[in-house]
C-alpha cells in the first residue's frame, strides 16, 4: 500500500484536505488547481460553482493543444468547462473549510495557499473489437489536495 503525504509544506495553523483516486481527468484537475490557487475561500467556492454550470470557464496554460477559444476568458484565450473536476475540487474543498471550522480559523479570512493535482493509478480496462481483438481501454485517476491558510 503506497504511502500519500502532502507534496507542500505549510506551517500550522492550516487546514488541509486530500482526495486520492478520484476518477477524474489529471489534466483538467491540474487546470482548475492552478486557477483557484491562491484565490480566498469564499471566491474559489462561486467560481467552482459557475464553472459547473458553465458560466465561466477555467483557462487552459499547458494541456491547451487545439483548444477553443472563450470569449469570457479575460488575459487569456484558450479555455473549457471542466464541470466533473470542478465538482470534485469542490467537495474537496468544502471539506477542507470543514476541517478549518474544526481547528477554529477565521472563515472569512482563508485563503487557498496550496491546491495540487498528481495522477493516480491508471485502472485498466478493455474495449472489445472486431474479429475477437480488443484494445486497451484504460481509466485514469487523479490525488488533489488543498491547504488552506488564514491570510494575514
Amino acid at each position: 500500500m503506497p504511502k500519500f503525504g502532502y507534496s507542500a509544506k505549510i506551517d500550522e495553523p492550516c487546514a488541509r484536505a486530500m482526495g486520492k483516486e478520484i476518477r477524474v481527468s489529471p489534466k483538467h484537475a491540474m487546470e482548475v488547481c492552478r486557477t483557484i490557487c491562491g484565490m480566498r475561500l469564499v471566491t474559489a467556492k462561486e467560481y467552482l460553482q459557475s464553472v459547473k454550470v458553465k458560466k465561466k470557464a477555467v483557462p487552459f496554460k499547458r494541456h491547451r493543444k487545439k483548444l477553443a477559444h472563450r470569449k469570457a476568458l479575460t488575459g487569456w484565450d484558450a479555455g473549457q468547462y471542466p464541470v466533473k473536476a470542478a465538482g470534485a475540487i469542490l467537495a474537496i474543498l468544502e471539506n477542507a473549510e470543514a476541517n478549518a471550522s474544526y481547528k477554529g480559523l477565521d472563515l472569512e479570512r482563508l485563503r487557498i495557499v496550496h491546491a495540487g493535482a498528481q495522477k493516480g493509478i491508471t485502472i485498466p480496462g478493455i474495449l472489445p473489437r472486431a474479429f475477437g481483438r480488443s484494445s486497451p481501454f484504460n481509466k485514469p485517476t487523479t490525488n488533489i489536495e488543498i491547504i488552506l491558510k488564514e491570510a494575514e
